[in-house]
């Protein structure tokens, strides 16, 4: 039972990867999460959790095992043009949707037409339309993809876990909105009802393209905030898997004989972002202050129970070529020297928000609340519940007149690749860094040479230069750039944007 289960929740990494499981079969499968869903349509999903209980139903062209290597999934293959614009596609046979139609080449364009339709306002829209030109059905088992320029990470982004197939047939009967609330994949398991604070359900289908799975018949995914409340399901027996593992309780847990706790590095990095639109944090003195003014290490200790340590880098260190520039150092005399300096001897007042609402949410804000008073920053702590951060956050148009100040979240970089210019160039964020329009010029700049490289090679000669004038380097580079992304790298982080944690 626990291989097939496991492979859902890979695409929902921690800071070390928590996962409780039991060391018994279940064929009714109880999963208790931190958090409620925001959707159940992967494209229009930006939290971590939402879109690996979509791999219940949906699946992807493309995908990552356990180890982040890219596997096919849906595709059987594929080939890329030599001057890196058109891709060629090859889809397996004998695939159904579990309404029962075929899965062929036009629900690739169905899908990849509907995310790239700014009228349908999906939150992955940039992720897609930066570089895909057209998708056309060539015929039943065959999908061309043209790109506006060469992207050479442009398979990963298939692999990416919003980049699903869904039916065709359902995205036309219910319509892009309502699809959400009838999700229609070919994954191992058909939905059945979705009560959003309650659960979600699942069942096996007997349909599945691969023989002899799913191993279980029903999985139901119950929303449990409280950390005591989803620890003590696990010890009952009333739930069979958890993520994340309440940290303070895992030593806990991993003694029971009947639980098997799964600990892993992790592609996810916390943080604390800032909304540089608004006085004061358009002043980098702010910005500054507030990072030198919370002790990372506590932080780590204090939420996490020691399954943290202090990022040392924009990328997470699960991602190749993620470049180590050391964490910001806790220094609270300089932090308060730097508020003063910015004109804010006093402190100031201010929203602190958290994009999730779970008990080690709590605990940080909190935290970070305590840490911010010692240079007088007063903060206000809302928890935020799924509705409204799609309502407050994510749907936000304009990022001049957004509400959000200080935001609690994560990153990852799901396609496995540090392409961290689409961080600046992706609408969804905008509010979160600089609005520069030059800075976005330099990163979209950036990302067109760097598209060049196959298989992680970057074009040669002009990479340190690059480096040097771009605000933030993108993935692929060979050893000999990395001092010019470090440097690059550094620039970036001393902006003071965002607050890494861990």
């Amino acid at each position: 039972m626990k291989s097939p289960l496991r492979s859902l929740v890979t695409a929902a990494l921690g800071v070390f990867s928590l996962v409780a499981a039991p060391a018994f079969a279940a064929k009714d499968v109880v999963f208790a999460v931190a958090s409620t869903f925001t959707t159940t349509d992967p494209y229009d999903a930006n939290d971590t959790l939402s879109q690996a209980m979509a791999k219940s139903f949906y699946e992807g062209l493309f995908g990552f095992d356990k180890d982040m290597k890219m596997i096919p999934v849906l595709a059987e293959g594929y080939e890329v043009s030599k001057d890196g614009l058109v891709y060629t596609i090859k889809l397996k046979k004998g695939i159904k949707f579990h309404d029962g139609t075929d899965f062929k080449a036009d629900a690739v364009k169905a899908n990849l037409d509907r995310v790239t339709n700014p009228e349908n306002k999906l939150k992955r829209y940039g992720l897609y339309n930066n570089n895909i030109a057209k998708t056309e059905a060539v015929d039943d088992y065959t999908a061309r993809i043209t790109l506006k320029t060469p992207f050479s990470p442009f398979i990963a982004q298939l692999a990416h876990p919003s980049t699903v197939m869904i039916s065709p047939a359902a995205l036309k009967q219910w319509g892009s909105k309502d699809i959400a609330f009838h999700p229609v994949g070919t994954g191992p398991f058909k939905f059945v009802e979705w009560k959003a604070t309650d659960y979600l359900k699942v069942a096996r289908f007997d349909g599945y393209w691969r023989k002899g799975y799913p191993k279980v018949d029903t999985i139901t995914w119950k929303p449990v905030v409280d950390n005591n409340s989803r620890a003590a399901l696990m010890q009952t027996g009333e739930a069979h898997f958890t993520y994340p593992v309440p940290y303070e309780v895992a030593d806990v847990l991993k003694a029971k004989p009947d639980l098997e706790l799964v600990a892993a590095p992790s592609i996810v990095l916390r943080y604390l972002s800032m909304n540089t639109q608004q006085k004061p944090f358009d002043n980098p003195k702010v910005r500054q202050a507030i990072a030198y003014a919370i002790n990372k290490d506590a932080l780590a200790k204090v939420a996490f129970n020691g399954y943290a340590t202090p990022a040392e880098g924009v990328a997470p260190q699960g991602v190749e070529y993620a470049v180590k520039i050391g964490p910001w150092p806790y220094d609270v005399a300089k932090a308060k020297q730097l508020i003063a300096e910015a004109g804010y001897p006093n402190g100031f007042e201010t929203e602190l928000w958290s994009a999730y609402n779970h008990t080690t949410a709590q605990k940080i804000t909190q935290f970070i609340q305590q840490q911010l008073q010692q240079i007088g920053i007063r903060t206000k702590i809302t928890l935020l519940e799924a509705g409204q951060r799609i309502e407050r956050v994510d749907t936000w148009q304009d990022p001049a007149t957004a509400p959000v100040r200080l935001y609690y979240v994560g990153w990852s970089t799901s396609t496995g690749e540090a392409d961290l210019w689409r961080i600046v160039a992706t609408e969804a964020v905008q509010y979160r860094v600089l609005q520069k329009p030059e800075v976005r010029r330099r990163h979209q700049e950036c990302a067109a040479d760097d598209r060049f490289g196959r298989e992680g090679e970057a074009v040669q000669g002009r990479a340190g230069n690059r480096l040097e004038r771009c605000p933030m380097g993108a993935a692929r580079r060979r050893e000999t750039s990395l001092g010019a992304q470090q440097e690059a790298v550094r620039r970036v982080r001393d902006s003071g944007c965002v607050v890494q944690f861990y």
